[in-house]
Parts: structure tokens; sequence; C-alpha cells
């Protein structure tokens, strides 16, 4: 089953269900897919391009989540939190920080990459090569260490 008809499943089954919280993550998920349909003009999306709208959500609701207790309002962290535990369930498993080091030392070593110049072409391959998988900034930190 595509990842698209999964949250589909999800969200009807959510609806019944009635909890709120992964109904409204849905919601918003599914217009993300429609907006994204409309611009490619497509019928259907490929499960890579819905895992990247996940993604781009999941990344929202960590900002906000960080914004939110920064700012000493832990009722709305709560609630993005809630709703980041919801958006996860469909994201690949994270690598640890061993798999992480080592995909980048992989990433360098196919590469050639010797210094910073090299460093958004490391970051580019290892985020292709393990979409979803990779928390962005931590990445960015351990390719930086790694090449200077």
């Amino acid at each position: 089953m595509s990842l698209s008809k999964q949250i589909d499943k999800d969200y009807i089954e959510a609806y019944k269900a009635k909890a709120t919280v992964k109904v409204a993550v849905l919601r918003h998920l599914k217009t993300a897919i429609k907006n994204r349909m409309v611009e490619d003009k497509s019928d259907a999306l490929s499960d890579e391009t819905v895992l990247d709208l996940i993604a781009k959500q999941v990344k929202q609701r960590k900002d906000s989540f960080d914004q939110y207790t920064k700012a000493g309002r832990d009722d709305l962290a709560k609630v993005e939190a809630d709703e980041l535990a919801a958006l996860e369930v469909y994201l690949p498993k994270q690598l640890s920080d061993e798999e992480l080091s080592a995909a980048i030392d992989k990433a360098i070593a196919d590469l050639g990459a010797s210094s910073m110049a090299d460093m958004g072409k490391v970051m580019q391959a290892l985020l292709a090569a393990h979409t979803g998988q990779v928390d962005g900034k931590k990445a960015s930190g351990l390719v930086r260490s790694k090449l200077s």
C-alpha cells in the first residue's frame, strides 16, 4: 500500500476513534499532499515525495516546539510534541549517531571531499542516500566537524 493511501486509511480510523490530535495532523498532511498534486498536475505522488512532505512538517513541528519551549509556553509545546509524535510514525527509522557518522564518512570518501567547500556536495549525497532518516542540523554539524 502506498504511503498516501496508508495516510488516508489512518485518517479515517483516527476520525472514527475521535483521536483529535491525529485527525488534525493527518488533515494537514492530506492537504499538503493535495496541494503538491495540484502543483505537479499529477493524480498521485510517489512515496518519496510524500516522505519529503512529512519531513517538512516534522521539521516545522520541531521548530515550533523549540520556540514555544524557549518562550515558556509549555501548553503549546505539548501540543506540538503530540503532533510531532503522530507524524514521526510515517518516517523511516532515524539513523543512530554511529550510523550517521559512518554514512558521512562514506559520503566523504565516495566524493573525495577534503574541505568545507565540499560540504554542500556531501550533505546532498547524504540526504539523497538516506531520505527521511537524517536530522539535517545534526548531520550538518558532523559534516562540518569532519571537513574542518
